[in-house]
């Protein structure tokens, strides 16, 4: 699909100190729309620390604690065909998976984008063999898109 023909807007905010490349998480957040055919989307992406994410955590899922990536698809269910996502990735937690898998946070960063992407576009990790189909899927946007193998290390 020639990228003249979407509609595909994706805003980032860091609410964190650190600092990111937030182009690369754009470009990547449209790439895996447009590799799913979503022709009109907005995505909306916010990178945030333990404690925000943990009260998003809370507050839509009553889950105690941090966790690395919350997503949310807000799509109204009308003819339009535009796509709603939100998604909320943690730095914190970034930082330390990072940390443990030798590569940079903005490499997990990335993995997590895409986790919460591919959760809208109806992927699942709940049984063995979906998660395994699901791992791969994001490894090989997250080499195509030059972040290299992230989940799979």
């Amino acid at each position: 699909m020639d990228n003249d023909e979407c509609d595909i807007r994706v805003d980032v905010t860091c609410e964190t100190e650190k600092t990111f490349d937030i182009n690369k998480f754009k470009l990547l957040a449209e790439s895996v729309c447009r590799r799913f055919s979503v022709t009109a989307a907005v995505v909306s992406i916010a990178i945030v620390d333990d404690d925000a994410i943990a009260g998003i955590n809370k507050q839509f899922l009553d889950h105690t604690g941090p966790t690395d990536v919350i997503s949310f698809d807000l799509s109204d269910d009308d003819d339009s065909g535009e796509r709603n996502f939100e998604i909320v990735i943690n730095a914190d937690q970034a930082a330390r998976q990072a940390g443990q898998r030798s590569h940079d946070t903005a490499s997990e960063l990335a993995l997590y984008i895409t986790h919460g992407l591919l959760h809208n576009l109806g992927f699942d990790d709940h049984d063995p063999a979906e998660a395994k189909k699901m791992h791969e899927m994001e490894d090989e946007i997250l080499q195509d898109a030059g972040f290299g193998v992230v989940y799979g290390k």
